[in-house]
Order: structure tokens, then sequence, then C-alpha cells
């Protein structure tokens, strides 16, 4: 990756919290260290990313009190029970209020770590070391925490911010190239959302973006997080814009769902999703069908699906939407947009245009 390193803030209020993107920031002890408040420290990892690059972590917990636990790598094993895990690690851990928990992996990882983090004595301070495109560009930062459960995604879980995020760039080195795709599907979310310039510039860099450029990759990411980190400023606990930000969701949670945790990556389950919600808005006559066909085209650019898998359910599908936190009173509310860079909550849409759509 380039050798630019970039500092955010996400500010809320009177907090703030920093994001850190570069390259060897794992190693950079002396960067993020001092957001340990306390001398108990637990590492949350996967059998996938904890024997690349655990040791390189740990370095920097040297003369502190600190264990690691190791959890399966897949979104089937964001659960409950994998939080559990987490929990019984901080009990032998003798973990107080100051103690901190690490989360090093991606967005599974960043999400349970940190739903656990939000549970263990009503809260304790967690850091994100995210390893994947998509934890750095979307769900590392924002402190939304959770784990899914058979009826849904994320259907338990709990708003809590990190206290620092740190992007090492030198991660995407490992991420196996179907991940990478998954994480461009949210790079493109932010473009498709509010920021119509920032779309064109991913057309324009598309290529770029697909064969890993370094140039190219470093200036999408720190574009997300601080198009994100304006966001959560704003709306930290989606009460408004912040519910932009789940454009192309509802309908893949629905499809992750379907096909099981993990068959389906988020990122792709997401860009179908934004397909679907792009051309439900053409047919609902709130958006030009050709704006629906841009994104298409990027998203399949970048080595993303963009059709419904085959043999799909639309019954099954609508039903699983139906569970969606954003709907109210048994309603469905849906993210859609009038077209690039403009996104919108939509109230109460008709089920008929939505099975038509899964149709």
């Amino acid at each position: 990756m380039s050798a630019a390193r970039r500092h955010l803030e996400v500010r809320l209020g009177a907090r703030s919290y920093p994001i850190w993107i570069g390259p060897g920031l794992l190693a950079a002890a002396a960067l993020w260290r001092p957001y340990l408040r306390g001398r108990q420290v637990l590492v949350v990892s996967n059998a996938t990313v904890a024997p690349l690059y655990l040791e390189r972590l740990a370095a920097g917990l040297d003369g502190l009190a600190w264990d690691h636990v190791i959890l399966a790598d897949g979104e089937q094993y964001k659960t409950l029970a994998g939080a559990e895990r987490v929990f019984d690690a901080l009990a032998a851990l003798r973990a107080h209020r100051d103690a901190c928990v690490l989360a090093l992996g991606g967005g599974v990882v960043g999400d349970l770590a940190g739903f656990a983090a939000a549970c263990w004595m009503r809260g304790v301070d967690f850091l994100q070391f995210p390893t994947t495109l998509l934890a750095m560009v979307d769900s590392s930062v924002g402190g939304k925490t959770a784990v899914n459960l058979a009826a849904g995604k994320n259907l338990v879980g709990a708003f809590h911010q990190p206290r620092a995020v740190v992007v090492d760039t030198d991660t995407l080195a490992t991420l196996p190239p179907r991940e990478y795709r998954a994480g461009l599907a949210e790079v493109v979310k932010y473009g498709a959302i509010n920021d119509a310039a920032f779309f064109a510039w991913l057309e324009r860099h598309a290529a770029a973006l697909a064969a890993r450029r370094d140039d190219a990759v470093g200036e999408a990411i720190a574009a997300c997080c601080a198009n994100k980190a304006g966001v959560v400023a704003r709306d930290e606990t989606e009460q408004g814009e912040r519910a932009l930000l789940n454009f192309g969701h509802t309908f893949g949670h629905a499809l992750e769902a379907a096909a099981g945790y993990g068959s389906l990556l988020h990122g792709e389950a997401v860009a179908i999703g934004m397909v679907l919600a792009a051309r439900l808005s053409a047919r609902l006559g709130r958006a030009p069908a050709a704006e629906a066909q841009r994104l298409e085209d990027l998203l399949a650019t970048l080595g993303l699906p963009t059709a419904l898998p085959a043999g799909h359910d639309p019954a099954q599908l609508l039903q699983l939407m139906r569970l969606d936190k954003k709907n109210l009173s048994g309603r469905l509310r849906l993210v859609l947009w009038r077209g690039i860079g403009a996104a919108e909550v939509v109230s109460d849409v008709d089920e008929a245009a939505v099975r038509g759509q899964l149709a």
C-alpha cells in the first residue's frame, strides 16, 4: 500500500475518537497503546486472521495482562454462543471496568467483539483493528455491534463506540480476492447514497480498484471513512440520516439469511440488494432506470454479483425483510433513491412492488 498515513476523527459532541489509516499500524503500538486505559486486554480474532497477525499485534502488549480468544471464521459464527466465548475469556482474565477488548479481524469479529465489550460489566472499552476492506470502510467505524439470530441478521446488538480504529492496510495483502471484491460493494454504497462525485471517481478508477492499486485503494478507504464519520457524527444512533447507510441492506440481509449465513458474503448480498433497491426505485417512479444501470455496471466491473441467486424464493425473502430493524408497525421501510447520490428512507413501501422486484 501507499506509505501515506492518514488520520481522521469521529466527533460525537464532546466525545471523539481517531481513525488511522496506513501501512504497518498493527506494530505501531506507540500510536494506539495510549488508548488502553487499564492493564487487562483481551484480543478477539478468528482462525484465519490470528495466525497471520496476532503476533504482530501482541508485540505491542508487552507488560500488560492480556489473553486472546480465537473464533471460527465466518458469518455463521456471529452468534450469542460466540459472544459467550468472549464473556468466558473476560471472566477468566478477571477483567475489570478498565479492561479493553481488541477486535482483530473483519466485520464478524468487530461486530461480535464490540457487542461483548458493550455487555461486559455494562460496557468496557474496545479498539477496532479491521483486516478486511469491508470492515475498514464500514463496519469498524460508528459503533454498531451485534450478533445474528436464526430469525435474522444483527437482531441482538448495541451502539458502542470504539476508543480508536486502526486500519493497517498491509493486512489487505492476505485478503482473498472474493473477500476484497465484497468490500468494494460497501465502497460503492457511499457514492450511491450521498456522493455523486465519489461515484463518478469510482467509475473512473474501477479498473485500478479491481487490480488493488495501492494509491486508489488508499484513497477510497479514506474517502469512505470520512464519509461515514460525518454521518455518524450527525446521527449516532440511527434516528435519521444514518439509516441511509443501509442502502441495499434490507434486501441483502434477507438474501444472506435465506442462503444460510456464510454462503453469500455480506458485500455480495449488499451488491445485489443495492441493484434491487435501485430497480425498485425506478419501478416506483422515484428514479431514472439509467441510474440503476450505472450502478449495476459499476458493480459488475468490480466483479460483484448483481442478480438474484437462482432458485430464490420471493415469498421467503419478503418474510425475512419484514423483520428488518427499520420497519415500523409491521410496515416496510426501505432505503431507496432518487438517483446516484440521493438516497432516502421510504416508509410503507408497497409490498406488491417489492414482491414483483424479487420475482
